[in-house]
């Protein structure tokens, strides 16, 4: 069995009519899955999602790419070229509570699935469209992808070695951060709904996003007109704070205040470091770090990074190793937080996902479906959902509508 009985969770009874592909969008119906919606996921007849292709690796025929994000969903195909299959998501629209898109601004206009339109046939709707840039604005029209967006929204201008180039994050991690945001805005636009009952429109741009995920580097630049570099794994504001070499494998050191420090010192055999007035303060050791890392790392050198674990962990400071993939899926903490979820699968037999990073006492996330086969949900949804019999979906087939 890939399907279980469905327990009450948060958004049980929330139909999402999910029109996007890639990751953003996704990300956000997925999050909004494990709570309990009902999504459909609308693909593309025969080519389905993009991500679908984006191999190797490949399970049961299937893109690991497209498994990350798609679980807890149902998949229907329908063709938005044939003017019946716009027709069948407005009837869908008519059922839904959330309506969600990332197309290029203006062609749900174009396909009569705009706002406006949508919003006459159910009021009560709420439309997330996810883009590059937004709905307006000199770029509103440009095409974009994460790894583009991380170099305009300033992301990749502060990742990589201090002296190397700019560098991608190892993830997409601006289409994550807009699909957890997507999801957030939602379910508080769900919420505004009980009190209003109306509906409302969500524009949800990756840039925007990006850039509020500066923080702090944003705020020294806004406040300070301070400029920003890269570090590599160093921090600007806090030293010692990053990754060090070990006898045998890195290690990750955050002495984010004078009492880890002062407690890393002494982990270390390093009690002359706290009679340096170079090292003092925080602020001083930021001033001085060319002359403090330098015997940090020569220390750290010494042991193996098990060795400075049990050290540093014993003196109460935060570190850690720098785990692979190996590591980190065999790691105790990980596995102890079902971050390793098993799921029965048609094409490959036991699918090994994520598991769900949030914990609600009385209404834990479930994964209940599997990432969908292209199409695998299109007959019951149009029986279940639209009521459509045998016979009207052999014609919806064989016009090519689905």
């Amino acid at each position: 069995m890939t399907e279980h009985a469905e327990p009450e969770l948060p958004l049980t009874g929330i139909r999402v009519l999910d029109l996007s592909r890639i990751l953003a969008g996704p990300h956000c119906t997925m999050l909004l899955g494990d709570l309990g919606a009902d999504v459909i996921k609308v693909e593309r007849p025969g080519a389905g999602d993009d991500t679908r292709t984006w191999g190797p690796p490949f399970a049961g025929g299937e893109a690991a790419y497209y498994l990350c994000c798609n679980r807890n969903k149902k998949s229907i195909t329908i063709d938005l070229k044939n003017a019946k299959g716009v027709e069948l998501i407005k009837e869908l629209v008519k059922t839904s509570d959330v309506f969600l898109e990332n197309f290029t601004p203006g062609l749900t206009k174009s396909l009569g699935l705009d706002y406006e339109t949508l919003k006459a046939i159910n009021p009560r709707l709420i439309y997330c469209s996810i883009t590059a840039y937004g709905q307006d604005g000199p770029y509103h029209d440009r095409p974009g992808y994460d790894m583009v967006l991380s170099a305009v929204g300033g992301l990749m201008w502060i990742t990589g070695e201090q002296d190397g180039d700019p560098c991608k994050v190892g993830v997409a991690i601006t289409d994550i951060l807009t699909g957890v945001h997507a999801s957030g805005a939602i379910m508080a636009s769900l919420l505004w709904r009980e009190r209003s009952g109306r509906g409302q429109y969500i524009d949800c741009s990756l840039l925007d996003i990006q850039a509020s995920a500066l923080a702090n580097i944003a705020s020294n630049y806004l406040v300070a007109d301070k400029e920003a570099r890269r570090w590599g794994t160093a921090h600007e504001s806090i030293v010692p704070y990053q990754v060090f070499k070990t006898k045998d494998h890195p290690i990750a050191i955050a002495a984010a205040n004078q009492k880890i420090w002062e407690n890393f010192a002494k982990a270390l055999g390093k009690t002359e470091w706290l009679y340096d007035s170079r090292f003092a303060s925080n602020p001083k050791r930021v001033e001085h770090r060319d002359v403090l890392l330098p015997l940090v790392a020569e220390r750290m050198q010494e042991k193996t990074c098990d060795e400075l674990m049990e050290l540093l962990l014993k003196a109460s400071v935060p570190c850690g190793p720098v785990n692979n993939m190996e590591r980190l899926f065999s790691d105790p903490q990980i596995l102890h937080r079902n971050m390793v979820a098993e799921v029965p699968h048609p094409t490959i037999g036991t699918l090994k996902l994520c598991g769900i990073p949030i914990k609600y006492s009385d209404t834990p996330g479930t994964i209940r479906r599997h990432p969908p086969l292209v199409g695998e949900h299109t007959e019951e949804i149009l029986k279940d959902v639209l009521g459509y019999d045998s016979e009207g979906i052999v014609e919806l087939r064989s016009s090519e509508v689905i």
